[in-house]
């Protein structure tokens, strides 16, 4: 009877113990392909914070311009502020108070940045009040880290 009892608590302590062990093991090996980062970026320096600001193709709301000039002012602001920037056209879309699809042409300027702090935003915020006032739009769409917001 004192064999079964120690029998009894004694193996989930050693059930415990082995399980305890591979869970230790596993933290020490190299992390699988599957996982967050494929191995061959492990080690990798990379930036995790990204700011993308819309700039509109139209002035005034629905007058359409080239954007060159606020798209390379745009460029050279975040390159300053991040290290580098890159511009890539694309067309936005939504439909309007009357359910009409509304298209336009649209240059998103957008940086990967290493310090993303709260003064950086706050430059960023101000860049883009400024860049919807000198166009004189109703707002500039700033996104930042996935997440999109309307400058008004």
């Amino acid at each position: 009877m004192e064999r079964k009892r120690f029998a009894f608590w004694i193996m989930p302590l050693i059930l415990f113990i082995c399980l305890l062990g591979s869970a230790v093991y596993a933290t020490g090996q190299p992390e699988a392909a599957s996982g967050k980062h494929p191995s061959a970026l492990k080690g990798q320096y990379y930036l995790e914070d990204v700011v993308k600001i819309y700039v509109p193709s139209t002035y005034d709301v629905d007058q359409p311009i080239d954007n060159t000039p606020y798209v390379n002012k745009t460029l050279e602001k975040f390159s300053g502020m991040f290290g580098g920037a890159t511009a890539v056209d694309g067309t936005g879309a939504w439909l309007s108070d009357d359910e009409q699809l509304v298209k336009e042409k649209v240059t998103i300027v957008y940086s990967f940045a290493e310090d993303l702090d709260k003064k950086k935003i706050k430059q960023v915020v101000d860049y883009a009040r400024a860049l919807k006032e000198e166009m004189k739009q109703s707002s500039v769409s700033l996104e930042v880290n996935g997440k999109m917001y309307f400058i008004e």
